[in-house]
Formats: structure tokens, C-alpha cells, sequence
């Protein structure tokens, strides 16, 4: 195993700030809904109608590991100051997490004028044997409306060969109806996916993201509050020429030349529909640890 860098910037939040957080969750836990419901909201989309979301949404679905490190994102503490440092850099519109993540932050006053994206989160964990049984399980509609949330995110991973495909394609259709309901925009990640070798892919091919992207936009009575987190693959303005809806790219695992990536990323954000990031480990755990740098360079190529 070999462990990934520390940041190269002293962290945001002191010892003092992680002992408060503690003795809230500890002695005073309605404090949580007295910070959320005093946040200072923005508007979704503002200025230059692009945004810049950092993902931080992996741990509460066991993927912790990044590269060779199976633990990286294990840290809860270091975690949050990497989020911390992110969230401090211009041009960071805000973070997408699940409700634990979200909570820390906001306790911990960082999410003030920022976009609270929540993730609903999968029950099919990486290699169960419940993988496609995909059911939400942490953030539902009501509880982003009570909590003031101003996006909701879904992964829906559509198996032909599985039959618990549909059960997860009836429960996005139910959320995208609540959402839309509930006028919160909220974004699809979709995907075909199949088992290769017992173990669940997800199909990259120009083909069947178009494919997914078709699928997943007929979910719910309404598209009009629904948006796409898309992969980028091959031949994106064929991808792009599938949707009308607004649309974020994804960043995935880092891997490769960081270099080769903000050119893919750079290109992809010049076309029509693409308003912005939503990217996490490539950010937060950048090969060099430096995430003043990574993320500021994101930034750049968003609102540039």
C-alpha cells in the first residue's frame, strides 16, 4: 500500500473547531438544524450560469480507496480539511456529499453562499451481491427541503441482465417526481452497466452512454428540474447532441497525466449544454497533495 501525500497547505480548521464539532454532536445535536436553517443560500445558477462542485460523497458507499491506498479517504478529519481547502478557493460553487458529510461542514460554518448538493446515496455496495438492488438510502426529498438543500443527486445504474435494474429505475422515478415537486433541480448520474467476470462495469462506450442518457432523462412525470452528471468518454459532442438538459461532467478516480485530464476537461466544457464540474477525488487527492493547485485550476476551467 502506498499512502497518498498530505496536503501541502496548513488546514482551515483548527483542533479548536474539530473539539466544537464534537461536543455539538455530543451534547447539542439540534444545533445541526439551527446552523442548516441559518445558512446563507445562493442562487443555483448565477453570474456565468457554470458551476464548480466538489464531490465528497464516496465514503458513505465503502470506497474509500484511491490509487494504491485502499484507506485514503478513511480520515474523516483530513477529509474535511481537504474539503475545507476546497471550499476557500474561488470559483468553488459548493459540495456534493451525503448527510454526514454535510453536517460536518455545516457545523463547521463552511457552507455559507455555497450550493449544498445531496447525495441519495446507493444501497447496492461495490461487490455485494445486492449490487444492483440499488435503493436510496440517505438523503430523500423531505429531508433536503427541511435541511434547505438546493440539489439533489442520484447514480442510476441501469444492468439489462439484472433484474434488480427496475426496482432502481422505479425509486429515481419516484425522486425525480418529489424533486420536481419540490422544485429542487436534481442531477442523474446514469450508466449502463454489466458483470464482467462477477464483477459490475460500468460501459464507457460513446454508444452506451448516449444509451443511459436516453433512459435516464424518461424517468419521472416532469423533466423540468432534472439535470445529467455524465462521465467523459469518447466523441462528446455525440453525447451532447443526446440531451437538452444541462449538464455536469464527472471526474472519477484520479488516474492517468492530471495534465491530460484538464485538457479533456477543458475541450468538453466548450460544448453546448455542459455547464460544469462535479468532481471529487481527483481534487481532494491529487497525485502531488497540493489541493490549492488542482482545485484552483478546475476552477479556471469552469469560470475562465
Amino acid at each position: 500500500m502506498t499512502a497518498l501525500p498530505p496536503l501541502t497547505t496548513p488546514g482551515p480548521i483548527t483542533e479548536a473547531q474539530f473539539a466544537q464539532l464534537r461536543r455539538n454532536r455530543l451534547e447539542d445535536p439540534e444545533a445541526l438544524g439551527r446552523t442548516l436553517a441559518a445558512r446563507t443560500r445562493r442562487p443555483v445558477v448565477r453570474g456565468d450560469g457554470r458551476l464548480m462542485i466538489v464531490a465528497a460523497d464516496h465514503p458513505a458507499r465503502g470506497a474509500l480507496g484511491i490509487g494504491s491506498d485502499p484507506m485514503a479517504m478513511a480520515d474523516r478529519y483530513d477529509l474535511l480539511q481537504r474539503m475545507a481547502t476546497a471550499l476557500s478557493r474561488p470559483g468553488v460553487d459548493g459540495i456534493l456529499g451525503t448527510p454526514d458529510v454535510v453536517d460536518d461542514l455545516a457545523l463547521l460554518g463552511l457552507l455559507d453562499d455555497k450550493i449544498v448538493v445531496g447525495s441519495m446515496n446507493r444501497g447496492g455496495l461495490r461487490g455485494a451481491s445486492f449490487e444492483m438492488d440499488d435503493r436510496y438510502t440517505a438523503y430523500d426529498v423531505p429531508a433536503m427541503v427541511r435541511d434547505g438543500i438546493d440539489f439533489a443527486k442520484v447514480l442510476v445504474r441501469i444492468d439489462p441482465d439484472d433484474p434488480g435494474t427496475v426496482a432502481t429505475m422505479e425509486a429515481t422515478a419516484k425522486a425525480v417526481d418529489a424533486a420536481a415537486a419540490a422544485r429542487l433541480p436534481i442531477m442523474l448520474e446514469p450508466f449502463l452497466s454489466r458483470r464482467v467476470d462477477g464483477k459490475l462495469a460500468n460501459d464507457l462506450s460513446t454508444d452506451a452512454v448516449i444509451a443511459s442518457i436516453a433512459i435516464a432523462s424518461g424517468l419521472g412525470g416532469s423533466s423540468a428540474y432534472t439535470w445529467m452528471k455524465l462521465p467523459v468518454v469518447d466523441d462528446m459532442e455525440r453525447v451532447m447532441a443526446a440531451t437538452t438538459l444541462p449538464t455536469l461532467l464527472l471526474g472519477g478516480e484520479p488516474a492517468g497525466d492530471p495534465d491530460e485530464a484538464m485538457a479533456t476537461w477543458r475541450r468538453t466544457l466548450a460544448l453546448p449544454g455542459v455547464q460544469g464540474l462535479t468532481v471529487g477525488r481527483s481534487l481532494l487527492y491529487p497525485h502531488d497533495g497540493d489541493v490549492v493547485a488542482a482545485v484552483d485550476s478546475a476552477a479556471a476551467l469552469v469560470h475562465g
